[in-house]
């Protein structure tokens, strides 16, 4: 009887040996204390970043029908005028001869953009005195390097915006491509108009102008930070559960096929799903399995507009 009774203690001190060392195993376990968030579904489009002047979309310069003298000015820069409208009176009188004043009129309506014309100035027949900008709208005259020119097409979305009105953006398209490449600079003009129905864009702006060259629709994008690059592999860390304890978050490796990278946005054409956990920050020392502790969850990346 003695004997069996220190065979009964002797299990239950190994058993509890044996619960005591995995306790103490589960404890030692480390844990990495990550942020995460989301794979969203939505919208990436890549662009290419131009500048260019504002322009008026038709133009129209002023000139005398006879050589002369300026004597008065009906118009300044700015002034909106009809067709017909008076812009300048020119004398044409001559030494021992006196003419008739020579009104000068405007050939189309529109606005005044410039007027190098002064009271006083001789011009000839060939001098323009004004330039009248018509109602043919605004364009922006750019340059696209030639590493850009196969992205170039006609119709294509721009996002316009300017200095001068800054958070709003306006939006046109490319109306104009040209098919030559200046041989000096290496770089091919497009022209894209703008629309402003609020009347903000003038011409002789400075205008930064976005132009969309890939606009992809319901992609899994992720921000590139979570992708790791190892060892000839690209993959994240998703969240997952421990299989033996649920109340443990652990994190699993997955490979993933990224696509077009803008702006720190990733599109992940394969291994991810929308809706997945993913870490994004503190996953530099994660492995297949780690134990993480989730500090902040992020919110998901939202449409570009």
């Amino acid at each position: 009887m003695k004997n069996l009774f220190s065979i009964l203690l002797s299990i239950i001190v190994i058993f509890s040996g044996c619960s005591r060392d995995k306790k103490d195993a589960v404890a030692d376990v480390p844990v990495f204390a990550v942020n995460t968030t989301l794979a969203a579904e939505g919208q990436i489009q890549d662009y290419i970043t131009l500048t260019g002047d504002i322009i008026a979309g038709s133009t129209v310069d002023v000139f005398s029908d006879a050589a002369g003298r300026i004597t008065e000015l009906f118009v300044s820069v700015g002034t909106r005028v009809n067709r017909g409208s008076p812009i300048a009176s020119v004398d044409p009188s001559r030494p021992g001869m006196t003419f008739r004043q020579s009104i000068v009129t405007a050939p189309i309506s529109g606005t005044i953009v410039m007027m190098p014309a002064q009271v006083g100035m001789t011009i000839s027949q060939a001098v323009p005195l004004a330039r009248i900008a018509g109602g043919g709208g605004l364009e922006i005259r750019l340059n696209a390097a030639e590493r850009f020119i196969s992205r170039m097409a006609m119709n294509l979305s721009c996002e316009i915006t300017v200095d001068a009105w800054p958070g709003d953006v306006f939006y046109g398209s490319v109306t104009e491509v040209s098919p030559t490449v200046d041989v000096i600079s290496r770089t091919m003009e497009v022209r894209v108009n703008a629309r402003d129905s609020g009347a903000k864009l003038k011409p002789g702006m400075f205008a930064k102008v976005r132009v969309i060259t890939e606009r992809k629709n319901n992609i899994v994008k992720i921000p590139a930070s979570a992708v790791i690059n190892r060892f000839g592999e690209q993959y994240v860390y998703v969240l997952a559960k421990d299989e033996e304890n649920p109340e443990i978050d652990i994190v699993r490796k997955r490979i993933i096929t990224p696509g077009i990278l803008i702006d720190g946005v990733m599109e992940i054409q394969n291994g991810l799903s929308p809706d997945e956990e993913i870490v994004v920050r503190g996953h530099t020392l994660l492995d297949d399995g780690s134990r993480v502790n989730i500090i902040e969850r992020i919110s998901p990346l939202r449409e570009q507009l």
